[in-house]
């Protein structure tokens, strides 16, 4: 029918500046987008109401949230009683994995999508990773991606059966100034987005944290206003 005439991919929205470029993108391509967050105990959760806010905004109308508490593995700033990182030197940015690392997030959240792809009969899966600034986590490297598509054919009844997944990181390879310049260029509006690992019980950024300072740096080199509330003082 023509009214359901474009074809499903899944994409693992986190609320966040890059997942939202790459939902944008997902549309851009054609795409009817099914869109998977993670409530994964994360400290920063206020990403998952952004989600939701960036689905209704951009038109999702099938939107889901898979919760798994990953707070019972730790070994992350993000899921245990651990400090997150602030102030480090932009210089170490890209050096070393941080303690915000958390442990086969990437593979996980993949593999939800992937079951979910399945359902949906969809065979294209989109996520933003980036391996320019990306922190350090080896769960963003193309390396990754490619090997998790091997993967996927292999576990699944409809890669048995034939179907070739493909997992789309248009994200990969382009600095956060590019990432910022691509999604204005197709309409995004990045108030709506959330970035920072610590914010405060209001949802402000810290603006100190390693994905302030990167989202903050990205916004000045592509030359547009960063709509980002941050913390007095940040």
């Amino acid at each position: 029918m023509a009214g359901n005439s474009k074809k499903k991919a899944v994409v693992l929205l986190s609320g966040g500046l890059d997942s939202t470029t790459v939902l944008a993108m997902a549309k851009a391509d054609g795409f009817e987008p099914v869109c998977l967050a993670v409530s994964y105990g994360q400290r920063h959760s206020v990403e998952l109401d952004r989600a939701r806010r960036v689905t209704q905004a951009m038109g999702v109308k099938d939107f889901r949230v898979v919760t798994v508490d990953l707070r019972q593995v730790g070994g992350s700033a993000l899921t245990a009683d651990i400090d997150v990182p602030k102030d480090r030197p932009e210089s170490e940015l890209s050096h070393g994995i941080p303690i915000t690392y958390v442990p086969a997030r990437n593979a996980l959240f993949l593999s939800l999508a992937l079951g979910l792809a399945e359902v949906v009969e969809a065979n294209v899966i989109y996520i933003g990773v980036n391996a320019v600034d990306y922190s350090g986590y080896p769960d963003c490297r193309p390396e990754f991606i490619r090997a998790f598509e091997q993967m996927a054919t292999l576990a699944t009844k409809a890669g048995v059966e034939g179907t070739r997944f493909e997992v789309r990181a248009p994200l990969s390879g382009m600095t956060k100034a590019d990432i910022i310049r691509a999604g204005v260029k197709l309409g995004v509006d990045y108030s709506m987005t959330h970035s920072c690992y610590d914010p405060d019980a209001e949802g402000r950024a810290c603006g100190r944290c390693d994905s302030c300072v990167l989202r903050r740096r990205g916004f000045e080199q592509a030359g547009v206003a960063d709509p980002t509330p941050y913390v007095k003082g940040a």
